[in-house]
């Protein structure tokens, strides 16, 4: 990694942590409650300067923030006290954290999409024969609904087929716009028999970087891992993904062992891969990833659904965590993000600044999203745990006991710090793998 990219990574987590901790401020000040500390960083103080009874600070390590506010974990007798403001009074406090970080994506959205514009879910191909075809889709027809959910960009598609895989001949029903109107089929799945290797990469013209390794794999049997960038593939030199995927159409996987060149942290590896046979089911048709411009209140509808597809995306994630189909390699915190950013920014680099904005903006979005989402998880110690305390006192009509409640965040305050510890522990362990 290189100190740039940890500068900028830097930057960005500072800026996503300042907009939650500023939206826990604000609100605290509209109700009236007293903030003794408005921080970024964790750690050991700086520097700090003291303004309207507020100590605004800077901490050692640039990771986290807070905004500390008056009576906020124990009763006192003070009318700016926290815990003596009503349960919506308290409520909003809590909540505005998570959404300024939903505000912050959608203001970060706008300059992206009005940069870049949107990926339509067009159909770019429906090959002859294919369930698809059956169906009566065509090229050029516009997705907008499938499988009953709602479809702004093609990768929507790619969600749900990653996140809710086909299995069986179920049908699919598919709504689309040909022409100015929507029309709605049923596709039936096809079955078909393949070789895999297991992994995840972006088609395009930047170099093959592997982007996700899928458990129990021919590429984690033969110790391929996320962030490795793909060389060469049996003596055919790959240049990009979009390289990988013409190669591999003119030279299917057979079952048949498959030389690969590869690189991690600027050093070259070479390794066997045995495809793996999967029997797998298709709608037998290809969809558009690639954005066009779009201008005037478009932006503003793309950038809320570009919002809404991040939230979505991280929600179905924490779904697979707690269902057991995440393997530890899976698993990310700061270093492996910086790293992941460190390698955004190489790729792009070639490309030119505008490129390396653009996904920089795009790993803000994702981040401020993220942030927003694991804050409102029902756990202690989070917002989301905070949250459901003032529930349960609202519905009760009386608070929980303050001891019982600093005892439970206290735990889970640990706890997160072991959890904390682990990632760390992982994401450092993964590099040097």
């Amino acid at each position: 990694m290189k100190i740039g990219s940890i500068i900028v990574a830097i930057l960005m987590f500072s800026l996503v942590v300042i907009f939650h901790e500023l939206g826990h401020f604000l609100f605290a000040k509209k109700n009236g409650i007293g903030v003794t500390e408005f921080c970024l960083g964790m750690g050991p103080k700086l520097f700090g300067i003291k303004k309207g009874g507020t100590l605004y600070s800077l901490r050692l390590f640039p990771i986290g923030g807070a905004c500390m506010m008056v009576g906020e974990d124990e009763d006192v007798n003070d009318d700016k006290a926290f815990n003596n403001k009503t349960v919506w009074q308290r409520f909003q406090v809590i909540f505005a954290g998570p959404l300024f970080n939903f505000i912050l994506a959608f203001l970060i959205s706008v300059i992206m999409v009005a940069m870049a514009g949107y990926d339509p879910a067009y159909v770019e191909s429906v090959p002859e024969g294919s369930a698809a075809s059956a169906a009566g889709l065509m090229k050029g027809d516009l997705i907008v609904r499938y499988d009953g959910k709602k479809i702004n960009f093609g990768r929507e598609i790619m969600v749900e087929e990653t996140f809710n895989p086909i299995k069986d001949a179920t049908p699919v029903e598919i709504t689309y716009k040909r022409d100015g109107k929507k029309y709605t089929t049923s596709i039936v799945p096809q079955r078909s028999v393949r070789y895999l290797l297991g992994f995840e990469y972006m088609d395009n013209e930047l170099p093959m970087n592997v982007s996700r390794v899928t458990a129990g794999s021919a590429f984690e049997a033969a110790g391929i891992m996320a962030g490795d960038t793909i060389l060469s593939v049996n003596g055919t030199e790959i240049a990009s993904g979009h390289a990988f995927l013409e190669y591999i159409n003119e030279h299917p996987l057979d079952g048949s062992p498959v030389k690969i060149i590869y690189m991690r942290n600027s050093l070259e590896y070479e390794t066997e891969v045995v495809p793996l046979i999967s029997e797998s089911y298709s709608l037998g048709f290809t969809y558009n990833r690639y954005a066009q411009k779009t201008s005037g209140l478009n932006i503003i509808r793309y950038s809320a659904a570009e919002v809404k597809y991040w939230i979505v995306t991280t929600v179905k994630s924490l779904g697979q965590i707690f269902k057991g189909k995440v393997s530890r390699n899976d698993i990310g915190g700061p270093v492996r993000i910086v790293n992941e950013i460190s390698n955004v920014m190489n790729e792009a680099a070639p490309h030119g600044a505008y490129v390396v904005i653009l996904e920089l903006l795009n790993w803000c979005v994702l981040l401020s999203a993220n942030l927003g989402v694991m804050n409102l998880l029902p756990i202690p110690a989070l917002d989301g745990g905070r949250l459901l305390f003032l529930i349960i006192e609202g519905i009760r009509r009386k608070p929980v006991n303050r001891e019982k409640e600093g005892l439970v965040n206290g735990i889970f305050f640990v706890l997160l710090m072991l959890l904390m510890v682990f990632v760390f522990y992982n994401d450092i362990s993964n590099l040097f793998r």
